[in-house]
């Protein structure tokens, strides 16, 4: 009766696949990618710290997956096109590219200067079009790919004070993932995004350390608990997979139900 269940697996093997995952240096990005690699595909970690990263990639392979470094900023638009020019070069191609950098100011929409807007936007939004372009041109001549892109439950679900540029910017990913859906479904190219609710990351370790500022995003999800990092794999690995084959234009909220609580 168990091998019955073999073919449903399989769907979810990345054997064979490279992946690349921004910002994958900590937090959910590392555990996207250690997901990833644990099913099949050769991660290639990404962020500015190269050291950190070639730490993580040394677990990774310890771990037996496959994994390499390719350290540039999201926002260095030189960068960007030298590592896909490497990408290409060093494996003939790219399968799964999950878009995981995001920057945050939380403060009045009025407190902030007009470059401070550019540049947050530039970061979040504008980098994330380019990324996906770049991974597009190496994956249309196979005619098949997924575009991934972590957006927040902040990006149309739900709203905070003082939180308006990035809220802003995450909205601006997901019409993006949909707009991509719409134009590179015809050509076998996937696009969804993924949308976390409040998991303790380092990045939230202030609000975690705080106990009666977590006890309020505690109270705010059903589940009554953060997320762990590591429960974002689930949602990465099946949008990467074949098991996703048919899912496009899609935002897979994982939140512990906090957007559906009153």
């Amino acid at each position: 009766m168990t091998g019955s269940f073999l073919p449903t697996l399989s769907a979810f093997s990345l054997e064979g696949k490279v992946a690349l995952v921004t910002g994958s240096g900590r937090g959910l990005g590392l555990e996207i990618a250690r997901a990833l690699s644990g099913a099949g595909a050769h991660v290639l970690l990404n962020g500015r710290d190269a050291e950190r990263l070639e730490a993580r990639a040394a677990d990774l392979r310890a771990a037996g997956g496959a994994a390499s470094v390719l350290a540039f900023d999201v926002a260095d638009r030189a960068a960007v096109r030298d590592a896909f020019a490497r990408i290409a070069r060093d494996h003939g191609g790219l399968d799964v590219l999950v878009q995981n950098v995001g920057q945050r100011n939380r403060k009045p929409l009025a407190d902030f200067t007009d470059a401070e807007i550019g540049a947050l936007l530039d970061v979040d939004l504008s980098s994330a079009l380019i990324l996906a372009r770049e991974a597009a041109r190496l994956m249309l001549p196979r005619g098949s790919g997924r575009l991934i892109t972590v957006t927040s439950i902040a990006g149309g679900h739900v709203a905070k004070a003082n939180d308006a540029v990035y809220s802003a910017a995450k909205a601006g990913l997901t019409g993006m993932v949909r707009a991509l859906a719409v134009e590179y479904g015809p050509q076998g190219l996937t696009s969804n995004a993924i949308a976390p609710g409040f998991f303790a990351t380092e990045t939230n370790a202030g609000i975690t350390g705080d106990p009666a500022a977590s006890a309020y995003f505690e109270n705010r999800t059903p589940l009554r608990r953060w997320g762990r990092p590591e429960e974002i794999a689930g949602a990465a690995v099946f949008l990467a997979s074949s098991a996703a084959s048919y899912v496009n234009g899609h935002v897979l909220v994982v939140d512990g139900g906090a957007t559906v609580q009153m």
